[in-house]
């Protein structure tokens, strides 16, 4: 994979992470921790997608690698919710 690719794959996982953030509204930060959750979004999708035997829509391959977008999104939003979850339960009601 080259520099370019490695490149194109965070600016991609950063969009759906932050895609994935807006859809539950909860923001844990800024461009780096968005393609972070993209990143996370993109396992737990795909993970979520093979147990319930769905089929992988929209992927980019970058580098001989595909990158599923919608997925991706998804996994985000359920990462996202689950730290806005966590974050509530750890701050109480304050």
């Amino acid at each position: 994979m080259s520099l370019l690719e490695l490149i194109l794959l965070l600016v991609i996982a950063a969009i759906c992470g932050s895609v994935g953030q807006t859809l539950v509204g909860y923001s844990a930060g800024g461009c780096l921790i968005s393609i972070i959750v993209g990143i996370i979004g993109a396992y737990i999708g795909i993970w979520v997608a093979n147990e319930f035997s769905l089929p992988v829509l929209y992927t980019l391959n970058i580098g001989g690698k595909p990158f599923p977008i919608i997925w991706s999104i998804i996994g985000s939003a359920i990462f996202a919710a689950v730290l806005a979850l966590i974050n509530k339960l750890l701050r109480g009601n304050r």
